[in-house]
């Protein structure tokens, strides 16, 4: 009896064993998907029905940010060149460069013989104006009293008209020289800042010569608002205009964004670069951005609306961007991507899907064995 159950505990330890093996070769046999002319099948069991996760694209008509190359500058609106009205020797000069100023400063003292000559115009006109009046005021009583006749009193009066007209002439040369008001010698002319701000350029000295009117004798900036000028090229002109966002990075502030706006877009390419000059406003009270920086300006430039995936579908097939497209439930198609530009929050596609499809947004590299 003990034999008997000897044997049929073996028999039984036998056939155990041979189940197992059936079911260990059955598990091992099968796989987790199985490819059909390209196409992958994850069958009913596979462990990657778990693993895998599909999402659809996304359509959205996100702005993509363009970087271009750029310089700070000062405002052509708020910067005044400084010149002489007249030609005369510099007797003082009381500014500095990078001095701040405010309008109406006084900045130099000219002594000029041509202010001496205007004062003198003026005195001679007044002279002449007042000998015009008494004569124009006797002929007018001799008229009256009938010894005299209409042409002499029409004679009196134009002289009159002329002298009043050169007075005027005189008294307004003087105060477009003088045009502060300011009292001196009548051979000084007193030079004020036409605005506020800072003397960026000098090319005076004291003891020199200003004989030319139409060189500055200095350059009066305000900073308070600056210029960041972009050169953007000639295909990526089209897509910027007046109005659009601008930040802006420096070197000496690389932890800082300056945020602005586009002001002005020029209408004219240069000629050497085929660059357009982009310009935008940025606020300046605290005078950190200074003209002739370099900058970083970043344009918002609007694009159409395009296909949008996670980073993490995108998957390399030897030299190309694909991802795995789910055709079917569980079956899966590989695809070839065009890439636009590089976002921060998934990838724009430019060809190789479209709305409605959907993607392996996690688990694909399980596929791309």
């Amino acid at each position: 009896m003990t034999h008997r159950l000897t044997a049929f505990f073996f028999v039984l330890a036998v056939v155990s064993l041979s189940a197992c093996s059936h079911r260990a070769d059955d598990q091992a046999s099968s796989p987790p998907f199985v490819e059909d002319h390209g196409v992958l099948r994850v069958p009913d069991g596979s462990p990657l029905r778990k693993a895998l996760i599909m999402a659809p694209v996304e359509m959205r008509s996100a702005p993509h940010a363009l970087v271009f190359p750029a310089t700070v500058e000062s405002d052509p609106a708020r910067t005044a060149n400084v010149v002489v009205p007249l030609t005369g020797r510099i007797t003082e000069l009381k500014v500095g460069l990078g001095d701040h100023v405010v309008r109406n400063q006084l900045l130099a003292v000219i002594e000029s013989g041509d202010m001496a000559q205007a004062y003198a115009d003026v005195a001679k006109a007044a002279d002449a104006l007042a000998l015009a009046k008494k004569g124009l005021e006797r002929a007018r009583g001799v008229q009256q009293a009938g010894g005299n006749a209409v042409k002499d009193l029409e004679g009196a009066q134009s002289n009159y008209n002329q002298a009043l007209a050169e007075s005027d002439r005189a008294q307004t040369r003087l105060q477009s020289i003088n045009a502060g008001g300011q009292t001196g010698p009548a051979r000084s002319i007193r030079i004020t800042a036409p605005v506020s701000g800072y003397v960026t350029v000098l090319s005076a000295a004291p003891g020199t010569y200003a004989n030319d009117t139409t060189t500055p004798l200095m350059i009066i900036a305000d900073l308070d608002s600056v210029w960041i000028t972009a050169n953007v090229p000639e295909s990526d002109v089209g897509g910027i205009a007046k109005g659009q966002a601008v930040d802006a990075t420096l070197s000496a502030y690389p932890d800082q964004v300056f945020r602005g706006q586009v002001a002005f877009v020029s209408q004219v390419l240069q000629s050497d670069t085929r660059r357009d000059m982009v310009r935008a406003v940025f606020a300046n009270t605290d005078g950190r951005l200074k003209p002739n920086m370099f900058a970083k300006a970043s344009i918002a430039v609007p694009q159409p609306a395009q296909v949008f995936v996670p980073e993490s579908a995108l998957l390399m097939n030897n030299d190309n961007t694909t991802v795995f497209v789910e055709v079917a439930p569980w079956v899966f198609e590989r695809r070839t991507v065009i890439l636009s530009y590089d976002e921060s929050a998934g990838a724009r596609v430019v060809k190789g899907l479209k709305a409605g499809d959907r993607v392996v947004v996690k688990g694909g590299v399980l596929l791309n064995d």
